[in-house]
Parts: C-alpha cells; sequence; structure tokens
C-alpha cells in the first residue's frame, strides 16, 4: 500500500512521485525507533499533502525551489511538533474541536478529489478554487481522454471490492495492472499520461535551504501540518490503542517521534509527514504486534530505491489519482453532519462555517479560520456558564431544575442557585446578570443561596465580586449563603476574609442544612467543622 499511496500523495503535494518513497524510509525508520504505538504507519498522508501544495505552490514556480521548500517545511514542522512533545504541549490540539476537525477534514477532502480531476479525465487544468476547476472541466468536456477515464475509474472499482476483502492489497493490484495494461495496449500513444522515468536510488543527505525569508513565509502552514498532522496521527493511534489493549500511546512522546521523523526525514528530501489511516488499519488486521513491522516496510521500499523503480515508468496518473480518491472519500463525514444536527446545532454549525470557510478561503487559511472558530466557542462558552434555579423535589432531600421539571418545592422566600462553572474575569458579569435576573423574580426574597460544588475555582475578580454582591444584596434585605463548597475555593474564601465578613452561619455543607438553618435556625453542629477545615 505504501509504494503506490506514498507516490500518489507526492503527486497531490505537487512534487514528483519519488519523493512519496523518500518520505516513507528515514522518516518511518526514526518513528519505529521513537513511537509508542505498534502499529501506527507514518508517511505521505492525502490531508498534509494537501497542505504542501496549498501553503509552498504559491511561493515560487521554480521546481527545485519548490523541492527545497517542501524539505524546509518538514523540517518546521518537525521542529514544532519535537519541542511541544518535550514542553509536553499535546494538550493543545485539544483547542481543535471534533466539529471544526471533521468540517475542516471533510472540505479539505472535497478539494482533494477536484485537485485529481485533471488526472481521472485527462485534462489540463491550472491550478484554482475549486469552483474555477468545475468550470474549466464543463468548459472542456469534449476533451476528455476516454480511455484514462475508463482506467482510472475500473482502479477504482477494484480498489472499492479490495476495501471490502481487506486482506487484498487492492492499491498495489490497480497499479500492476495499470502498467501492464499502459504497456501491453500501447495506451501512452493515444494521449494517456504515464509517471515517466523516475530515478534509482536512495536519497542523498542536503541540507535544508535556511532562509528567514522563507521561515516566515512558511511559518503558517507549518503550524497548520503540525497540528493536523499530528492530531491524525494520534486519531489513528488511539484506534489502533483501543484494539489491542497490552499497550499505551503516550501522546507527548508521539508528538516527539513524529517531529523526529518530520526533523530528520528533512535532510533525506522528505515531506512532512503523519500516521495514515488505511495503512495503520491493515499492519493491525495482518498482525503486527511491535513496530518491526514498520522497520520491515522500509527495508522493501529500499529495496525498491534501489532496483524497482524502472518498473513504474509506465504507471498511469489516472491509476494514483484513482487511489488518492479512493482513499479521500471516507475523509468527507456526512455521519458526522448529521449526528451533529441530531444532538447539538450549535456545534453542526460549526462544522459548516469550517467547511464552508476552508472551500472560500483554501485549505491553509481554512484550518486558521477552524482554529479561530474553536477559540472563539470556547470564550463564548466560558464567559457564558449555565447558572440552574434550583427547587426541591418533595420529600427528598435531592433539588432539581425548576426550568426542567414539574412539581418542586419552590418557596417563595428563598432563591436558590447552582451556578456549573468555575468563577473567573471572563464569566463574572453574566454571573451578575444571572443573579439579578432571578433576584428581580423574587425581590421580597430572604436569601440567595449558591449551590457551590460545580464551583471548582475563584480567582481575585471573583472575590471581589462575590464581595460587591454580599453588600449589594444586603443593602436590599437579602443575604447571600454558599452549600457545598469544595476546599481550593473555600480557602481562596478564607483568605479574603470573606468567612470571617459573613460569619460562619452563611456557610454549609450541602442545601439541606442551608435551608434547614433558613428555615428553623438550627445548624448541625457535628458537621460544621467539616466546613471550615481540610479539602473537599
Amino acid at each position: 500500500m505504501l509504494i503506490p499511496q506514498g507516490m500518489a500523495y507526492a503527486m497531490l503535494a505537487e512534487l514528483p512521485p519519488i519523493y512519496g518513497l523518500y518520505a516513507a524510509t528515514i522518516p518511518m525508520l526514526m518513528y519505529a525507533l521513537l513511537g509508542t504505538s505498534r502499529q501506527l504507519s507514518v508517511g505521505p498522508v492525502a490531508l498534509v499533502s494537501l497542505l504542501v501544495a496549498g501553503g509552498v505552490s504559491g511561493l515560487t514556480d521554480n521546481p527545485a525551489e519548490y523541492i527545497f521548500l517542501t524539505t524546509l517545511l518538514a523540517f518546521m514542522v518537525g521542529i514544532i511538533q519535537w519541542l511541544m512533545g518535550v514542553f509536553r504541549l499535546g494538550f493543545l490540539v485539544n483547542y481543535l474541536s471534533s466539529p471544526v476537525i471533521a468540517g475542516f477534514t471533510s472540505a479539505a477532502a472535497l478539494m482533494i478529489g477536484v485537485s485529481q480531476l485533471k488526472n481521472i479525465l485527462g485534462l489540463a487544468i491550472p491550478r484554482g478554487k475549486i469552483h474555477e476547476t468545475l468550470w474549466h472541466v464543463f468548459q472542456n468536456s469534449t476533451h476528455i481522454h476516454w480511455a484514462t477515464v475508463a482506467i482510472g475509474l475500473g482502479a477504482m472499482l477494484i480498489l472499492f471490492v479490495a476495501k471490502k476483502y481487506k486482506r487484498i492489497p487492492g492499491a498495489l493490484v490497480v497499479v500492476v495492472l495499470g502498467i501492464l495494461m499502459a504497456n501491453l495496449l500501447k495506451l501512452e500513444e493515444t494521449g494517456l499520461a504515464v509517471l515517466g522515468e523516475i530515478p534509482s536510488g536512495l536519497p542523498a543527505f542536503i541540507l535544508p535551504e535556511f532562509s528567514i525569508i522563507n521561515i516566515k513565509k512558511l511559518l503558517p502552514v507549518a503550524f497548520a501540518i503540525a497540528f493536523v498532522g499530528f492530531t491524525q496521527s494520534i486519531a489513528v493511534a488511539k484506534t489502533m490503542e483501543a484494539k489491542r489493549k497490552d499497550h499505551i500511546v503516550d501522546a507527548n512522546q508521539e508528538m516527539i517521534a513524529i517531529g523526529t521523523a518530520n526533523m530528520v526525514g528533512a535532510f533525506f528530501q522528505s515531506f512532512p509527514i503523519a500516521g495514515g489511516l488505511s495503512r495503520s488499519a491493515v499492519n493491525e488486521q495482518v498482525g503486527a504486534k511491535t513496530t518491526i513491522a514498520s522497520i520491515i516496510s522500509v527495508g522493501v521500499i529500499v529495496g525498491t530505491l534501489l532496483f524497482l523503480t524502472p518498473l513504474f515508468y509506465h504507471l498511469p496518473n489516472a491509476v494514483l489519482a484513482a487511489i488518492i480518491l479512493v482513499a479521500i472519500i471516507g475523509l468527507v463525514d456526512i455521519d458526522k453532519a448529521f449526528y451533529l444536527w441530531k444532538i447539538h446545532k450549535g456545534d453542526f454549525g460549526l462544522f459548516m462555517l469550517t467547511a464552508i470557510g476552508t472551500l472560500i478561503l483554501g485549505v491553509q487559511q481554512g484550518i486558521i479560520f477552524g482554529v479561530l472558530l474553536s477559540l472563539a466557542i470556547i470564550l463564548y462558552r466560558a464567559s457564558n456558564p449555565h447558572i440552574a434555579p434550583l427547587g426541591k423535589i418533595p420529600n427528598s432531600p435531592h433539588f432539581r431544575n425548576i426550568n426542567r421539571f414539574d412539581n418542586l418545592e419552590d418557596d417563595s422566600r428563598f432563591i436558590i442557585l447552582r451556578i456549573d462553572a468555575p468563577l473567573f474575569f471572563a464569566n463574572l458579569a453574566f454571573v451578575k446578570k444571572g443573579i439579578e435576573k432571578h433576584w428581580k423574580a423574587k425581590p421580597d426574597a430572604e436569601a440567595i443561596v449558591i449551590s457551590s460544588q460545580p464551583i471548582s475555582s475563584v480567582d481575585s475578580s471573583a472575590v471581589e465580586m462575590i464581595q460587591d454582591l454580599v453588600t449589594l444584596y444586603k443593602s436590599r434585605g437579602t443575604e447571600i449563603y454558599f452549600a457545598g463548597l469544595i476546599g481550593p475555593v473555600r480557602d481562596t474564601l478564607i483568605k479574603a476574609e470573606i468567612f470571617e465578613d459573613l460569619g460562619k452561619n452563611h456557610f454549609f455543607m450541602n442545601l439541606n442544612e442551608a435551608l434547614e438553618f433558613l428555615e428553623k435556625g438550627t445548624i448541625h453542629e457535628e458537621t460544621r467543622s467539616y466546613v471550615f477545615q481540610g479539602d473537599n
């Protein structure tokens, strides 16, 4: 699988096919030595290849310079990933939400598919946006090369069948058949595009051309590939881990391993790589139990580079395009879109916005747009926490949201609120507004009781807000009480002298004790020490 996929994805990155094999040697060997996943197969992947093309193609028209830029990009991606692994910053990929990743990946898959129309239809199509490519195909539909179409569609059919019978190496089968048909039927004479001569030999050791100007130009796409490549890799590695419980994947070590693979590979003419799902799945299905499987794969590719590259001369470009198209069909995540629509309309909107943004703006800008959307959603949700007004279930010690349940006991003398978030500077205005809204519904309330257990932390701004609220509502004849404060929050309030200012009778183990005190004026003294000492 790796040999035809590597050549296909090199073409997708707008590189000569041989560079796909270069990217499958040293990087895979480095990962095998350092990685923690025993089945993950690293090398060229479709999404990263598309990002390479999108990020580098606009910088130069010189083929030699383009190659130098892609190797420099691989080194930069490797440095970013390696540093993130060393400083244990793997958690940063969590800021790419699942809907954003799915939307970006789906849009990128569509762009990959459209980019391969030139090879599957036998047309010369200039690089451009999706609508420009489709319009060019429409305008030149009379020039479609039908022999190319037949070979491409036939290869896709075989690949789909091979997917059903997983032990059939479909990519290898279509490569062999494509070479035989092109050679025996002399299809090149009819205009069928083939790979042509591929140089033999191992990749040479070449220093990337380090240039401040080029580094600045490549930095945005380097960060995008570092994040997307690692996100894809760790997702595949975790999938493999779930199937085999005998080892654990370490995310930070994975980032170090993949970063090292990219860094070292850059010195041997590799472009950026990541973990591939389909190849890793085959690795797992045929029983690979250690990274020796990857080392053996490297040995086979080295043998191919040394002795077998002349065999690929007659390989039709349409066959490689078919391999790409079949590989990316699963990336268009329609099921995810329906799932998000069903369970969370906001996340569905995030999915669609990212997908549309990527299609309109391009791959590199699309991932930046997706990251910004993710951060915006994080900030919005953090600054707009859920505040639930509570009522007591009759004949029960439990409380529930009065907006969700009927027949709850809701005493007009008391306002009971649960704030489901830590309190910090970004959400204080929303919390104050929420408390005020509920007080206005019961302006004669004697007490506001805050169910505090979901409040995991408070910062200095939150402490000041609490002090202001206590003063404000006391002036209105309403006292504020707290029930269920956890240890770290309790410690902060003690240091701020809020405990001393309010008095111990404003803090309780739970809501029931608070209400019992408010209704009867009694306190369970045997539990009072647990309110003020130790951690919860």
